[in-house]
């Protein structure tokens, strides 16, 4: 036989909610108390989890290779990309960038722009100008990295991609030195 117990209301010996059933809606405590979930204990959530954030997914890119540009408009940096599908509308996704740019050969006074883009968006401009003068052969390398919290409003694949010109007309590298790797991260987060 089974056995069930019918309740709008559990409370403790001061007559406090510890349970409350209202409107199809659960509340457990109350404002200031604390649940705890004991060690070894799991939670398992198979529906909509609101009014907290977490991190749903994590997406990287690693690219690798020389990666050059002449042209003083932004180009795509190819391989610089990563794509995430929102599982939200509401959700948030926190693009984190790292890219190692130098200059290669004999070209002086080498100086470039990078940029992050949400499909054909831009978001940011990474590290303004990135400029080196004098030596050659990846004597100057150097490191731009940033980050940005995009609201991108769908549940669509989103693409996000880094770009890049030189301002000189010199030659404008990423990774050029073989014993670099770049990369591009979004994070998916929920309940903001």
């Amino acid at each position: 036989m089974t056995a069930i117990l019918k309740v709008d209301t559990i409370q403790d010996t001061d007559g406090n909610n510890i349970i409350n059933e209202s409107s199809d809606t659960i509340t457990i405590g109350a404002s200031g108390d604390t649940i705890s979930i004991p060690s070894g204990a799991t939670i398992a959530n198979s529906g909509t989890a609101t009014g907290f954030g977490k991190v749903l997914q994590v997406v990287q890119t690693v690219f690798t290779g020389a990666k050059s540009t002449t042209s003083t408009s932004l180009t795509d940096v190819s391989g610089a990309s990563v794509s995430i599908t929102p599982s939200s509308t509401s959700s948030k996704v926190l693009v984190f960038v790292h890219a190692n740019d130098s200059q290669k050969g004999n070209d002086s006074a080498v100086s470039g722009t990078m940029a992050l883009l949400r499909g054909s968006t831009q978001l940011i401009q990474l590290g303004g100008q990135i400029g080196y003068t004098g030596a050659a052969n990846y004597n100057n390398v150097g490191t731009v990295s940033g980050m940005y919290l995009d609201s991108p409003a769908t549940t669509s694949a989103t693409t996000y991609k880094l770009q890049f010109s030189t301002n000189t007309g010199n030659t404008f590298y990423i990774n050029a030195n073989s014993n670099t790797d770049s990369m591009i991260t979004a994070v998916e987060i929920a309940g903001w």
